[in-house]
């Protein structure tokens, strides 16, 4: 019991002066700012308040660099799902509805529970890349992986019975039975969810948020695209509309894995494969939930509203109304992207 005590207190990484510099990233410009700012706060001999405006300005350029694209990307996720749910729509009342429950109803309890799990890479990257143990990085990201690969196996189970869960929560019939077929078109994404939350993550530890709003921006050209097509053209419906966006998302998580593999930037935090990855996983596990537990908390209560909404006396009307006032929900992802770490 004492020796499992002192593993808690002791520090999760040692600093390692072996590890190799980073000194050929492409931070260099940021890295000058910082130093500047730094020059500017200590430089005694100017009055603080004439040092103030010029520190607030490489601050805000500072926090500007990160958060930017940071923002774009979680808003872009956000404009996947708002683009589905107005194609969908497009097919009708009882689609709409269907699909602002399958989406708000359903996948926000998917979304808030992995997107919660994978920020406990957040923490333990940026401590990595602090204390310049850049290998951990990648080994993070693969365990983190794994479990919310696991996590999603049980999530799974909830999609496949989405229709019972929903009618059993009180939900009208015939739109619980849509919302499922929209549902089932969504189960590839909660994979997507596990993979693409963690490389994240890795990526933000590292200050290198730009490639993934880029990436991001030219899919959603490509998820509206393609779901007109297969909704309208090919004529599949919800299960065509959701289907697309899982595909959507996998095509983020390719493209962002490849720039791991194949770009400079992370040739010292991604060093392939590792076995390493699956040892001590009950304790990433416990850091997890705990780390789900808080965001849940403000992802969750959307998902409320939705259900609370399919009660009401004319359901199909409530949940289209609530479907087109979804915006309520972009302070939260404003709030959760800009939230973005800076190790440095």
């Amino acid at each position: 019991m004492g020796s499992s005590e002192d593993n808690i207190n002791e520090p999760l990484l040692q600093s390692n002066t072996q590890s190799p510099s980073l000194s050929s990233y492409s931070f260099t410009t940021k890295h000058q700012s910082s130093r500047e700012l730094e020059r500017i706060l200590s430089d005694d001999s100017v009055p603080f308040l004439r040092r103030l405006p010029a520190a607030t300005w490489i601050e805000f350029k500072l926090l500007f660099y990160l958060a930017a694209p940071a923002v774009i990307v979680y808003m872009i996720n956000y404009l996947m799902s708002m683009s589905t749910q107005i194609i969908a729509g497009h097919l009708g009342n009882l689609e709409l509805a269907a699909a602002s429950l399958g989406n708000n109803g359903i996948q926000v309890f998917a979304y808030g529970l992995m997107l919660g799990m994978g920020s406990a890479v957040e923490t333990l990257c940026g401590q990595a890349y602090g204390a310049q143990k850049y290998e951990m990085l990648g080994i993070y990201l693969q365990r983190s992986t794994i479990l919310l690969t696991l996590a999603g196996v049980l999530l799974s189970i909830i999609y496949i019975f989405s229709k019972p869960i929903l009618i059993f929560l009180g939900e009208s019939p015939r739109i619980a039975s849509a919302a499922a077929i929209f549902v089932y078109g969504l189960i590839p994404q909660i994979f997507a969810y596990a993979v693409n939350f963690p490389i994240q993550k890795f990526l933000q530890a590292q200050s290198i948020v730009l490639p993934s709003a880029i990436m991001s921006t030219a899919t959603l050209v490509v998820h509206i695209l393609l779901s007109w097509v297969v909704v309208y053209k090919i004529g599949l419906g919800l299960l065509g509309a959701s289907l697309v966006l899982s595909l959507s998302w996998w095509i983020i998580v390719v493209a962002q894995f490849v720039y791991i593999v194949k770009s400079e930037s992370c040739k010292y935090t991604w060093r392939g494969f590792s076995l390493q990855a699956f040892s001590e996983l009950p304790g990433f596990f416990r850091l997890s939930v705990a780390s789900a537990v808080m965001l849940c908390l403000e992802t969750w209560y959307f998902q409320i509203l939705v259900l609370l909404a399919g009660l009401l006396p004319n359901p199909e009307l409530a949940l289209d109304a609530l479907s087109i006032c979804n915006e309520s929900i972009w302070p939260q992802d404003l709030d959760l992207s800009s939230n973005s770490p800076n190790p440095h």
